[in-house]
């Protein structure tokens, strides 16, 4: 019952403010509910079990064997508590809106209830409802209440982000056709312990064509140019939320579907794998040193650090695939925490132009504070919770494959995915001094800090932070558990 009213918390309360209910209070009441319980699901997990809990199932077609089945494991609690985390924070920093009030809080928490109940599903084809219904509001708040360039960015991302559902809709397809007749059925479970009566042939068609669908909700090279562009010109909170959260699903379904059920298909394409993510790390990050807009620095910076997180998926092994989980949960803490203060100052200064900016730390001395953790946890700092996930991909990438006296291409590969951190701390290390550091322009004098009010999400974002970065052994000892019993299957 717990898990089933985080679920529906923020699409009831999604409904209420549509049917006319105050906006601002609903979504924060329904934010704040969802936390707390999130919270409390945490507390009473059982860590060491690599069960699902929680779990609540009912009968939608019998004919087709579809239910609606929701529960918890610790991947999934995981995204579920980043979800909640995030969806304060968005909620909170949204500032006055000057149409449509009411429309706009709903989409928020349609996008969080989407993205969790898309986490939570047991069901494959909940899994991919859930994840279509928070694409829809995505497109609408960027279109509708986005910044410049709002309308081409919309189309953009509904474009490719529509593709991208489409094949993964062919691959889901192609998975649940590949099952032998008696053993099929929509829910995950059963479809992993059948999946090994899946061919080395067709695993490897079906990991190509979900990796590809996937890959294009995660902004994966060469399908990245939607996530800057609408990243740029979406309203703060939607850019929290879909970077954040909604852009974990990708990651989460390959590691959810993927990879326990297409071994043979994962390991076949690894090597394509490798090209495309130190695409995403070398190019990616060299790209976001050429910008000269914070809005789009921090876009690019969010499709760079995903290269990463497939290094994880791509070693195929304990630390691997738990730093890659790790990584996710954090870089959505940060990137929310990056555009939250990114948001603040564009609404105060109307511009995201590095050379407009300069010296705001003096008068905004929390945001400048703020915005320092968030880029010291993007670069992966020691102390911070992206480090911890950082250091498992690379001792995880670089251990596969290990021969005696030769480099394998997991060891290549690491070794250039290393560079990845100079880039970064290049482009976040030059932006905080642009932003905040410096000379003031005498426009910014008479800023004010950020009001008590907004600091709270602010706590709570770098609070996670620091907590996962000092003591992350909770996280590593629930993903070991769910990990050990994929690397145990047969291949």
């Amino acid at each position: 019952m717990l898990l089933l009213l985080i679920v529906l918390c923020p699409v009831v309360a999604a409904i209420l403010i549509m049917a006319g209910l105050p906006a601002r209070p609903i979504a924060v009441l329904a934010a704040f509910a969802n936390f707390f319980m999130a919270l409390t699901a945490w507390i009473l997990f059982d860590s060491g079990s690599a069960e699902f809990q929680y779990v609540s199932s009912f009968a939608v077609s019998i004919d087709w064997k579809i239910n609606f089945a929701i529960g918890l494991d610790g991947l999934s609690l995981l995204m579920v508590l980043l979800a909640a985390i995030v969806t304060v924070g968005a909620v909170w920093f949204s500032g006055k809106i000057d149409k449509y009030e009411n429309a706009f809080f709903a989409c928020l928490l349609l996008i969080s209830g989407g993205a969790i109940g898309a986490f939570a599903s047991l069901d494959l084809f909940f899994f991919y409802a859930f994840h279509e219904l928070a694409l829809i509001p995505t497109f609408l708040l960027i279109g509708i209440w986005g910044n410049d360039n709002r309308t081409a960015a919309a189309w953009k991302i509904t474009i490719y982000l529509a593709l991208g559902s489409f094949i993964l809709l062919i691959g889901l397809i192609m998975l649940y056709q590949s099952i032998p007749v008696a053993a099929r059925s929509f829910d995950i479970r059963t479809l992993q312990a059948a999946a090994s009566q899946i061919g080395p042939g067709a695993q490897r068609n079906i990991y190509l064509v979900l990796l590809v669908g996937f890959g294009i909700l995660v902004s994966l090279f060469p399908f990245h140019t939607w996530a800057p562009d609408a990243y740029a010109a979406a309203p703060a909170p939607a850019a929290m939320l879909h970077a954040g959260v909604l852009k974990k699903f990708g990651l989460y379904g390959l590691l959810r579907i993927a990879v326990p059920m297409l071994p043979e298909g994962a390991r076949y394409w690894t090597n394509l794998l490798l090209v495309l993510l130190l695409a995403n790390i070398i190019y990616i990050g060299l790209a976001t040193l050429a910008q000269r807009r914070l809005d789009r620095m921090l876009g690019y910076s969010s499709v760079m650090h995903m290269g990463y997180i497939f290094l994880g998926i791509a070693s195929m092994n304990l630390l691997g695939l738990t730093g890659a989980a790790i990584l996710m949960f954090a870089h959505g803490l940060s990137i929310a925490l990056l555009f939250a203060i990114a948001g603040e100052v564009r609404a105060r200064t109307k511009t995201m132009l590095f050379s407009e900016l300069g010296g705001l730390a003096q008068v905004m001395p929390f945001a400048g504070l703020a915005f320092g953790f968030g880029a010291f946890a993007a670069i992966g700092l020691p102390g911070l919770a992206n480090f911890g996930g950082e250091i498992l991909i690379f001792f995880g990438a670089f251990r596969n494959g290990f021969t005696v006296g030769n480099f394998h291409v997991f060891q290549v590969a690491t070794v250039l995915a290393l560079w990845g951190v100079v880039i970064s701390a290049v482009y976040m290390l030059r932006a905080y001094r642009q932003v905040f550091m410096g000379t003031m322009d005498e426009r910014w004098k008479d800023f004010a800090d950020l009001r008590s009010g907004l600091r709270f999400p602010i706590v709570l974002l770098v609070g996670g932070l620091i907590w996962f970065g000092f003591y992350p052994q909770p996280l590593v000892r629930m993903l070991s558990a769910i990990f050990q019993t994929y690397l145990q299957q047969p291949p």
